[in-house]
């Protein structure tokens, strides 16, 4: 019995690439259509949702973020600048070769010789600034090295084994004291800031969110009338052919089918413009398909202006920035005042310093070294300018504190049209949502006796138009309610919903 030869034969190379090249092809087409599939997916959003997106991928988060962040790292130089510091300065070589003039005491004349040196130093350092006086203390040790060449070669070190000094201006102007009063100030005005900007991009969605429910809801009852008056022409053509209805009334549902025709395309454009707004605001794909689904009726509450108006002083930013502005003027009056007297400062160290030409002895029996220095500048005639720029800080001062003033009324006037707004729009809502209720009804009751001729077309045309009016006041007055809501977060930095202040949850993760 003859056994089957079970060798399979090698397949061709040519058939082996050309299955490769078949996978590849097939593999790319369904990469292609799996992303054109995603970059057409579509997403149903709540506002809260809305909200939550936009506080996190949103352009306008992103530029918000990186603005904390500067003032962040700002204000943290600030504290490093009150901590000590240490430095190490190094000039590892310096070569020097000319000719210089030289005095030769043996002619009593000037000559001029070669002269060619090499030099290395290093210095350590250890400063600490005082803010209460202004001054700035200070411990080093130095070391170097010198070495000349011609006719005279001989080496040098130089040592100060540990010096002690502290510089001061006597009288005149301590930046220290200021950055101390507004620093802390600016960086807690910036994290505020984060906040309000936060809130800001949670009433931009809104903003957004709701324009694309208005293009919504309106793209729907458009979609519903046409296919309603696509209905109504043809139960309009039959009454007709039974004399049940004139040729004016048959021509006007045929017009009322060609208006709402037009009105969808008019409604569809304006919603997918909606939606692309809405998209790129989150930054999204822009070819994502969006639906939002409205709020339910919110929570019934008031606020009270007062305790609004407090809050906004306790916590909106542009009232810190309004005092940074005041302390700023302050700084500045109080700097042109000091540089208008005449100025003294102090300098003083003490230490030990050597020179030896090895570096054992450079640091034995070290020298006493001590500098004290006191100078004065004392203006005599200057024409009046150190006067004239105190004056000007002075009137700048002045200036400031009015235009900080006016701002604070300003500001004060938004939240007290935001709480009045808001508790005005909760009525709103409830009467909105009812009127809704009753034109759906009505106009579903007038179209039923329009199909059974007991209505005519001015009355149903006039039913359907309240029911798209009162949807519109129905959305509008919802987006009235939650656009004053976050501002009013906004403004004050203050949920009154639940009772907690914004600020003092500060949480900030980068």
């Amino acid at each position: 019995m003859k056994h089957k030869n079970t060798i399979k034969p090698v397949k061709p190379v040519s058939t082996i690439f050309y299955r490769l090249a078949l996978f590849f092809i097939m593999f790319n087409v369904q990469c292609s259509m799996f992303n054109r599939l995603s970059a057409q997916r579509s997403i149903t959003l709540s506002l809260q949702q809305t909200i939550a997106l936009a506080n996190d991928s949103s352009l306008e988060a992103f530029r918000t973020r990186n603005m904390y962040l500067t003032s962040y790292w700002e204000y943290r130089s600030y504290r490093a600048n009150r901590l000590p510091s240490l430095t190490l300065n190094l000039t590892p070589a310096q070569y020097y070769r000319d000719i210089t003039r030289r005095y030769d005491s043996g002619q009593d004349i000037d000559v001029y010789r070669s002269q060619q040196s090499f030099y290395s130093s290093g210095q350590l350092s250890l400063t600490q600034n005082f803010d209460l006086t202004g001054g700035t203390f200070s411990v080093d040790t130095d070391l170097g090295f010198m070495r000349s060449f011609g006719h005279n070669n001989y080496t040098q070190f130089t040592t100060v084994p540990l010096r002690i000094g502290y510089s001061q201006s006597l009288i005149g102007y301590n930046a220290f004291r200021w950055e101390r009063k507004i620093e802390p100030l600016k960086y807690e005005k910036a994290k505020k800031e984060y906040l309000y900007n936060a809130e800001q991009v949670s009433e931009q969605a809104t903003e957004h969110f709701f324009a694309l429910a208005m293009a919504q809801a309106e793209y729907d009852l458009a979609k519903e009338n046409a296919q309603s008056t696509d209905t109504l022409y043809e139960i309009g053509m039959q009454r007709f052919k039974i004399a049940a209805i004139s040729n004016a009334d048959l021509l006007t549902l045929r017009l009322d089918r060609v208006n709402a025709q037009n009105t969808l395309k008019n409604r569809q454009s304006d919603l997918k413009r909606a939606m692309y707004s809405l998209a790129t605001f989150l930054n999204m794909d822009k070819e994502t398909e969006i639906r939002v689904e409205l709020p339910g009726k919110p929570q019934t509450f008031s606020i009270s202006t007062d305790d609004a108006i407090a809050a906004a002083h306790a916590n909106n930013p542009n009232f810190l920035g309004l005092r940074q502005n005041i302390l700023e003027a302050e700084q500045q009056v109080d700097k042109t005042r000091q540089e208008s007297r005449f100025n003294a400062s102090l300098t003083a160290s003490v230490g030990f310093n050597q020179v030896a030409e090895n570096l054992r002895d450079a640091y034995s029996h070290p020298m006493q070294q001590e500098l004290v220095s006191v100078s004065v500048s004392i203006p005599l005639i200057d024409w009046g300018v150190r006067k004239g720029k105190y004056n000007m800080a002075k009137n700048n001062l002045n200036v400031v504190q009015t235009s900080a003033r006016q701002s604070e009324i300003t500001i004060e006037e938004e939240v007290i049209m935001a709480v009045n707004d808001f508790n005005m729009q909760q009525d709103l809502i409830t009467s909105a949502e009812e009127a809704l209720d009753l034109s759906v009804m009505a106009y579903n009751e007038t179209r039923q006796r329009f199909i059974i001729g007991r209505a005519d077309i001015n009355s149903l045309t006039l039913s359907l138009n309240r029911q798209q009016e009162a949807q519109r006041n129905y959305i509008s007055a919802l987006q009235s309610y939650w656009q004053n809501y976050y501002k009013i977060r906004k403004l004050t930095l203050h949920d009154f919903a639940s009772g907690f202040s914004l600020s003092n949850k500060f949480d900030f993760e980068n």
